[in-house]
């Protein structure tokens, strides 16, 4: 079976807690998972102040949110043009989505 490929979508604080949960519990069961915690709006706040080592490669910010928040991205962390269009490529590249 192939390997899960999986985008969990955090627009809010409280879906950016859920998602690094779901995060963690599923690599913890599928431990081949490709996931990425896809952050925009006022989640990305939050975001910038992770530093949970687990969590930071699985981040990916956007620049929109960043911008629009005056917000600067934690060194390594992934940031894309627009949460929006990464969350629509992916799924077109097959991966699924949850909105956390």
């Amino acid at each position: 079976m192939a390997a899960i490929k999986l985008m969990i979508h955090a627009p809010t604080p409280e879906a950016l807690k859920r998602a690094q949960n779901n995060a963690r519990n599923l690599l913890k069961l599928e431990d081949d998972a490709e996931v990425e915690i896809v952050v925009n709006g006022p989640a990305a706040a939050v975001a910038v102040l992770i530093t949970d080592a687990e969590i930071l490669p699985l981040l990916v910010l956007c620049r929109n949110s960043l911008d629009g928040q005056q917000l600067q991205e934690p060194e390594g962390v992934r940031v894309v043009a627009a949460a929006v269009q990464h969350l629509a490529r992916q799924q077109a590249a097959g991966w699924a989505y949850i909105r956390a």
